[in-house]
């Protein structure tokens, strides 16, 4: 059920965790910082949270002028939630917050790790070598499909495909999560199977590399 709970604490902080303070609020931000999602896909990427508590979460957004929902295209598709533009001036803080998080324990396994969460990451840290030769990726991550190109010392990700690659790439979350902890781990996760590959194994280690 949706909660109106307050802190009655005219600071701004307060206020603000009034609006997104709720468990999981923040982290369906998060899934929503790189592309619109049906109310199936936050499921998929929010596994802990029940449906009824994220149906509430999603509500109490809404109310607060956080996300809307709107149809995927003008006049036809499924519909789904977006940010508002008051919502899209969250980002900062929750990357801030998830940098800040990368020193806090560990939580105990079982474990989820999103998609979104992952390329946020690979987003946010990447180090491409601005004399380096461009590389576009078509990467095929956990059934969604996404453009990741490095140019001109530049790193961007975007939902969709590209029209050419360089590489293809598919796995999963954690796989792509430990080779950015670790690119020299790509050889075995090739071995694996964890890892499908289409290109150059090299192109993609420098992709990888982050600080």
């Amino acid at each position: 059920m949706p909660t109106s709970r307050s802190y009655r604490d005219a600071c701004g902080m307060a206020r603000a965790l009034d609006v997104v303070g709720e468990r999981w609020a923040l982290l369906v931000i998060r899934e929503l910082l790189l592309v619109p999602q049906r109310f199936s896909d936050l499921r998929h990427a929010l596994p802990n949270a029940s449906s009824n508590l994220l149906a509430d979460r999603l509500r109490e957004l809404e109310q607060r002028g956080v996300i809307h929902r709107r149809l995927l295209v003008p006049t036809a598709g499924p519909q789904v939630y977006d940010l508002t533009e008051w919502g899209r001036k969250l980002e900062p803080v929750v990357l801030a917050l998830s940098d800040w998080g990368i020193d806090a324990p560990s939580p105990p396994e079982p474990t989820s790790l999103s998609a979104t969460s992952v390329l946020i990451f690979w987003r946010g840290h990447a180090r491409p070598d601005p004399d380096a030769s461009p590389i576009v990726c078509h990467l095929d991550l956990d059934g969604s499909v996404w453009t990741v190109r490095a140019e001109s010392g530049k790193f961007e990700v975007q939902s969709g495909e590209p029209a050419t690659a360089d590489i293809s790439l598919r796995t999963d979350p954690k796989t792509l999560s430990s080779l950015l902890a670790d690119p020299a781990s790509l050889d075995a996760a090739l071995a694996e199977g964890s890892v499908g590959l289409v290109g150059d194994p090299l192109a993609l280690k420098r992709l990888l590399y982050v600080a």
